[in-house]
């Protein structure tokens, strides 16, 4: 890969992968870090990662990074923060796009990541199996699973109101 491709490869594919981490995430200078790491390891690695796959490179490595950073900061607890959570859940929200928000946050992250992959980005099931390492039926039957929880999620009224 030549550098005028790897900046091709910024300006194409650095707005997809941002959506995609920061929906994960919910933070935005975490989801930056990640795709910056992303395009730092493709940079190392341009002579060996032709330009036709650097999109499904990226988002593996991206994808893998966040996985990352996601264990890394499940070991910190913030006990005052539960408590201030729980007052939160008490209110009734009308947003749909929270709703949606709050049944993907009930998803496993892999679960997460199909969906947004499949549904909000819209790769084909073999681009999303090269990005996640999983076969195409694999990805087929998780992403099966991940809609019938969302839909269980978004049909009971009180998760709704």
């Amino acid at each position: 890969m030549t550098e005028k491709e790897y900046n091709k490869c910024v300006d194409l594919y650095s707005d997809n992968i941002f959506r995609f981490i920061i929906k994960n995430l919910d933070h935005a200078e975490d989801a930056r870090d990640v795709v910056q790491n992303a395009f730092e390891i493709l940079w190392k690695h341009c002579q060996d990662v032709p330009f036709e796959k650097a999109k499904s490179y990226l988002f593996t490595v991206a994808y893998h990074n966040m996985i990352d950073h996601v264990r890394k900061t499940k070991r910190v607890t913030l006990v005052d923060e539960f408590k201030d959570e729980m007052k939160v859940a008490d209110h009734k929200i009308n947003n749909a796009k929270e709703v949606i928000a709050r049944a993907l946050a009930n998803l496993s992250e892999v679960q997460r990541s199909l969906v947004l992959l499949k549904d909000y980005e819209g790769y084909s099931y073999e681009e999303i199996g090269e990005i996640m390492e999983l076969n195409p039926s694999q990805v087929k039957v998780y992403l099966h699973r991940a809609r019938i929880h969302l839909k269980n999620y978004l049909v009971k009224m009180e998760n709704v109101i």
